[in-house]
């Protein structure tokens, strides 16, 4: 009885840590946080690689579930149109490189999912959280100038018309 009162008292710390470290949101007008992770083949992407070009900045749960994996189709299915306004997609979530290459292979997806397993990024962008005590990425889109400033965010976004949203909001064609 008395470890499953320690453990239960060790979940509910780690639980709100993950809520206490969770940092403001960045707002639209603000530069966009930079960061560098691994993606799904293992190079390191930055988001100061992509400065001239609009990034679509996603957030999401977890590789290989309902909702995210209809999100990952619909951006995939969309894909031509962004490179047409010149945009790249950028998912990210805490799972691992490994997963994210399963992932990508299992539903073939194209674009760059990067693993912030330390929760860096997903906390700078005040986009943690958790479920069943399990630490996630709350699925919410950033949108990326070709400046880097954020233009346009997204919160608790429906998976199945979210690209299509993301898409209305960039403008024309290549700069």
């Amino acid at each position: 009885m008395v470890m499953a009162c320690a453990a239960a008292v060790v979940l509910a710390v780690a639980m709100l840590r993950v809520h206490a470290a969770n940092q403001p949101m960045p707002t639209v007008g603000e530069t966009a946080p930079t960061f560098t992770l691994p993606s799904q083949d293992g190079s390191q992407i930055s988001l100061e690689s992509f400065r001239g070009k609009w990034v679509v900045l996603y957030f999401y749960p977890k590789d290989m579930t309902p909702g995210c994996t209809i999100e990952a189709h619909n951006f995939q299915r969309d894909l031509a149109q962004y490179e047409a306004k010149n945009a790249v997609i950028l998912g990210v979530s805490v799972d691992s490189p490994g997963s994210h290459k399963q992932f990508c292979t299992k539903e073939g997806l194209t674009f760059r999912l990067l693993a912030d397993t330390k929760h860096n990024v997903v906390e700078t962008y005040g986009s943690m959280g958790s479920f069943a005590g399990i630490a996630i990425a709350n699925r919410n889109t950033f949108l990326i100038n070709p400046q880097g400033k954020i233009v346009k965010v997204w919160t608790k976004v429906n998976p199945a018309v979210h690209s299509a949203q993301v898409l209305a909001a960039i403008p024309g064609g290549k700069a």
